[in-house]
């Protein structure tokens, strides 16, 4: 049985919300194997805690989800560099990024042989 791309393959439109982009990535995630978190209701949470966790073979992302237009705030920042500066992969995605995106979530879940 295939999966079906319609997600993969086309692009994101640049108008869409947060909250659609989340479900798309979250389904992609899906649809590689990978594990994936987000809080349901972040204002309990630290602020500024990246928006997914997600988890394949090759390791963890965080990722922080904007639309085209939307501001990181200064908490958001930090969270990323921090992560960053402690070895791990983060990254600030927006619509734009969904091409780039796929081939990262492809390579969190089947990571290439090193010789």
């Amino acid at each position: 049985m295939t999966r079906p791309l319609e997600h993969v393959v086309m692009p994101l439109p640049d108008d869409i919300s947060e909250a659609m982009f989340q479900r798309h990535l979250l389904q992609l995630a899906a649809w590689h194997g990978l594990l994936s978190y987000h809080t349901h209701d972040s204002r309990r949470s630290q602020p500024g805690f990246p928006d997914c966790v997600l988890l394949g073979p090759a390791g963890v992302i965080y990722a922080e989800l904007k639309t085209t237009k939307g501001r990181v705030t200064p908490e958001q920042r930090e969270w990323l560099d921090r992560l960053t500066a402690a070895g791990q992969t983060a990254y600030l995605w927006r619509p734009t990024d969904w091409p780039e995106i796929n081939l990262i979530l492809r390579d969190l879940a089947h990571p290439k042989e090193t010789c």
